[in-house]
């Protein structure tokens, strides 16, 4: 099988693969307002200032998980700031999650996912895992984590940093369902929302909250009609499912007492009782999946666990089909497909994640893989 990885924006370089090259795309963007990946530059100013040349002032963070859905740093407004205040310096960049506003995140996201669309197969469907994001959770030290929030007028100070319009701090931004809804208007069919449970979730110290343990996994589709292999991501039955089958008691007539809905005459007549009676073992796929998330040696922090990619490379597409991440990041999307028979082909913005990408595919599967890094630009 076959891998290749783009280097560069994703938005332009999906625009070198044919209309309806790939079957399928599973991919995780960066989200909302979470991580800076370091690839950052400043455009004119003073060449003696401190910004001139450096990705941003929050490159001590790159590659290192802070915890949490919120932008934990020092310098979390250097996040934002589009212009060097000391010398006037642009701040050029192509990473998308660190826009302004929730409105213009939503907005480069449904640009990119059209382009995705064009490329996908009529019968393609895309796999869109997204988490959420607060805009201030109104204690600490940093950008928009420093809100000192007057509940009688709903104002905040600028210790808020940025808290968007029409939020205030501590909102939850609704971010994955602003994203799939736009992307429904924009003419996807949202066909599923997918629970991702964490049963180990990253620690919190809030006291005001639960702690977060899931993720959504948007399952959309580019036509009505879709591949789509059930079979292929049966699960096994509940234990208690086979002992109730085994008893000859169904789903319908498991409460002899009656239920809203239920006629005692469907309840009254369980099946003979028939301890040899054949239970079929598997089930159609839930929509809540379980998986713990796993760490990654390599530098790339924000990895998805390959458990959570493999139902989406089985139910969206079959052998020879090629698969798309237009974030390939450390290339878990590529592993899973390459190990199922799919070929690969991905984006990737940063050329150090590229290499990484590369390096993990080649080592997971050596023997039969063909691994390409093209960083010739359009």
């Amino acid at each position: 099988m076959k891998a290749r990885i783009l280097i560069g924006d994703a938005r332009k370089r999906l625009a070198e693969l044919p209309s309806g090259s790939v079957r399928t795309c599973i991919t995780s963007p960066p989200y909302f307002g979470l991580r800076d990946y370091g690839t950052a530059s400043w455009d004119g100013g003073d060449p003696e200032c401190p910004h001139t040349g450096k990705p941003m002032a929050t490159k001590a963070n790159i590659n290192r998980n802070t915890g949490g859905n919120d932008v934990k740093n020092a310098t979390a407004l250097e996040f934002f700031r589009e212009r060097c205040e000391r010398c006037g310096a642009m701040r050029v960049d192509s990473q998308m999650g660190l826009e302004e506003t929730p409105d213009a995140y939503v907005e480069e996201m449904v640009f990119l996912f059209r382009e995705v669309r064009r490329v996908l197969a009529d019968d393609g469907t895309l796999w869109l895992n997204l988490g959420d994001s607060y805009s201030g959770s109104g204690k600490g030290p940093a950008g928009n984590l420093g809100a000192k929030h007057d509940e009688r007028n709903m104002e905040h100070t600028k210790a808020s940093g940025n808290v968007p319009n029409k939020l205030k701090p501590k909102d939850l931004m609704g971010i994955p369902w602003r994203v799939a809804l736009a992307l429904q208007a924009d003419g996807w069919y949202l066909r599923q929302d997918i629970i991702w449970a964490k049963p180990n979730p990253m620690p919190e110290s809030v006291t005001d909250r639960c702690t977060k343990s899931h993720e959504y996994v948007f399952l959309l589709s580019k036509s009505a009609r879709y591949y789509y292999d059930h079979v292929a991501v049966k699960e096994p039955i509940a234990d208690s499912t086979i002992g109730r089958t085994k008893r000859g008691v169904s789903s319908e007539n498991k409460n002899i007492n009656g239920a809203p809905g239920q006629t005692k005459h469907s309840l009254a007549q369980p099946r003979d009782y028939d301890a040899d009676r054949p239970v079929a073992e598997l089930r159609n796929k839930r929509d809540v999946w379980t998986i713990a998330s796993k760490p990654f040696k390599g530098a790339h922090f924000a990895v998805m666990p390959e458990a959570l990619v493999e139902p989406c490379v089985l139910a969206g597409s079959e052998a020879g089909d090629t698969v798309l991440d237009p974030f390939t990041g450390s290339g878990t999307v590529a592993v899973v497909a390459l190990q199922h028979g799919r070929n690969f082909v991905g984006t990737e913005l940063n050329p150090e994640y590229g290499q990484i990408a590369k390096d993990r595919i080649t080592k997971a599967s050596p023997m039969f893989n063909e691994v390409v890094i093209d960083d010739e630009m359009v």
